[in-house]
């Protein structure tokens, strides 16, 4: 089932909404940002890097990694208010002004 960017902040909120401990700080949870971040980084060097895994180090997949700084992304927008999908439509507003013309574009194929 796909879910809307409202839907999701919606059921971390209802999860988080059921610890008496609520959300961590905004210091806190970026702090946590910079740690998921981190985890992530290091499993894409793993696979995509020079630095490859011991064989001692449990596997962790990329998804996973992603799926972690997803979810204390949305608790830190969750916890100041910030809907997400507002979010991603003033930063696309301005990559379609300010960066319209930054990338060389891939040209259309001619129709026959």
């Amino acid at each position: 089932m796909e879910k809307t960017m409202k839907q999701m902040q919606r059921e971390v909120d209802e999860y988080i909404g059921q610890f008496k401990e609520g959300y961590f700080s905004p210091l806190a949870m970026l702090a946590r940002l910079t740690e998921e971040l981190g985890e992530l980084a290091r499993e894409v060097n793993h696979y995509f890097g020079e630095k490859p895994k011991k064989e001692t180090e449990k596997e962790k997949a990329i998804e996973e990694e992603v799926g972690d700084l997803l979810f204390v992304l949305i608790c830190f927008a969750n916890s100041l208010g910030i809907d997400l999908e507002d979010a991603h439509d003033l930063v696309m507003e301005k990559f379609r002004t300010r960066d319209q013309n930054r990338w060389t574009r891939i040209e259309e194929k001619e129709e026959e």
